[in-house]
């Protein structure tokens, strides 16, 4: 009795701390996929695409091992992973490019490594906490800037200059945020990256696969760049998992040499190698896919603004509510009603600002999307 109630005592903080994001409706719990799809990021339907699943099964039949079995510097190094590497720097017009196991660790493999001690990071202040992390357990000097604001960018590294920086500055922004669904401003970036001799980060998480010729993003103008890394992740528009950085040669043979969580994690499954390769042949060889989700973009444009609100002009489009109780429960009121629509609270996203987070995917038609806003705006009048 005593060992176990000595064992709960133990657990006293993270139960006190538990309560504490209970009394400000900051509590998360897992629930299950139902009703219609606008929470995922599978924007083209690709996760269930029947080319991906045979594609898979080929490379099953064919003798594709299902796990990598160790670090790709050891026996993990299969020759799917060397396949769709090769084919993702043709894809995107660059030297390299190397296969990661998911965005999260991508970002935080790259921002951990290539920057080094003496150099600066500006982080947009809204970019992915996966960067944050990164950037914070690097060697390099951090600075935040202004969401979406080059001039903010050149203020925080000549700040840092005036400071005596004496490194390389690495801008590092996404290319289409997740939580707003509005671009960066990638020209004025790169214009003030040439300025200061600085590296531009781009992590095209929600854009690839959905913007650019053939699918290749939004950074394709500067992609392939000596100065300039780009992050693909596979698990959103592509439908696998996973996630891809290009960049030149040499940073890439940097990050297989030095890069810790490159080195010592267990290689992705060459499954889902095979599967990635596949998306990026569906995403260059069907365009309609893209011309379908920009109709359904247009479409829920339109209704958000009949109900007085902007429009992000992108897939991903926020209804900021605000409190965090009014936002989860308008969240329940929808999945209620069969739409399966999520709620985002602080610290996700800014304090006060916990709004619906509206993901637009070829799981759904117009028909779905109409549906979805006859019943929002039913519902948002019922709150306010």
């Amino acid at each position: 009795m005593n060992r176990r109630a000595n064992g709960r005592a133990l657990l006293d903080r993270y139960e006190a701390s538990l309560r504490g994001l209970a009394r400000k409706d900051r509590l998360r719990s897992l629930s299950a996929r139902q009703g219609a799809d606008f929470a995922s990021n599978d924007y083209l339907g690709l996760a269930r695409s029947s080319r991906l699943a045979e594609a898979v099964a080929a490379a099953l039949a064919t003798g594709t091992p299902v796990g990598a079995t160790g670090s790709r510097l050891l026996r993990g190094n299969d020759p799917q992973h060397e396949s769709l590497e090769a084919k993702a720097a043709g894809f995107f017009g660059t030297e390299r490019a190397l296969f990661f196991g998911g965005g999260y660790v991508a970002n935080f493999a790259v921002l951990t490594t290539l920057p080094q001690k003496g150099d600066l990071v500006v982080l947009d202040e809204l970019i992915h906490a996966s960067a944050h992390e990164g950037a914070r357990a690097g060697r390099a000097d951090v600075a935040e800037a202004a969401h979406n604001d080059a001039s903010a960018v050149d203020d925080a590294i000549r700040t840092w200059r005036a400071r005596g920086g004496a490194g390389r500055p690495w801008i590092v922004v996404e290319s289409l945020y997740s939580m707003d669904g509005d671009r960066a401003p990638l020209g004025e970036l790169i214009a003030v990256a040439d300025r200061h001799d600085a590296f531009l980060f781009v992590d095209e998480a929600h854009a690839t696969g959905v913007y650019g010729a053939d699918g290749r993003g939004l950074a394709q103008d500067f992609e392939g760049r000596d100065n300039v890394v780009v992050l693909h992740t596979c698990g959103k528009a592509l439908g696998a998992s996973g996630a891809l950085v290009t960049a030149p040669a040499v940073l890439c043979d940097y990050l297989v040499n030095r890069c810790r969580p490159f080195i010592y994690a267990t290689a992705p499954s060459p499954l889902m190698a095979v599967a990635a390769a596949a998306a990026l042949d569906i995403v260059a060889q069907e365009p309609e896919r893209r011309e379908r989700l920009a109709q359904l973009v247009t479409l829920a444009g339109k209704r958000t603004e009949e109900l007085g609100l902007p429009a992000s002009g992108s897939q991903i489009l926020p209804i900021v509510v605000g409190d965090n109780a009014r936002a989860m429960a308008l969240a329940e009121a929808l999945q209620s009603r069969g739409f399966d629509v999520r709620g985002i609270r602080p610290p996700t996203v800014p304090e006060g600002t916990a709004r619906l987070r509206i993901s637009l995917t070829l799981n759904v038609g117009e028909a779905d999307v109409s549906a979805l806003f006859d019943a929002l705006a039913e519902e948002w009048e019922r709150w306010q």
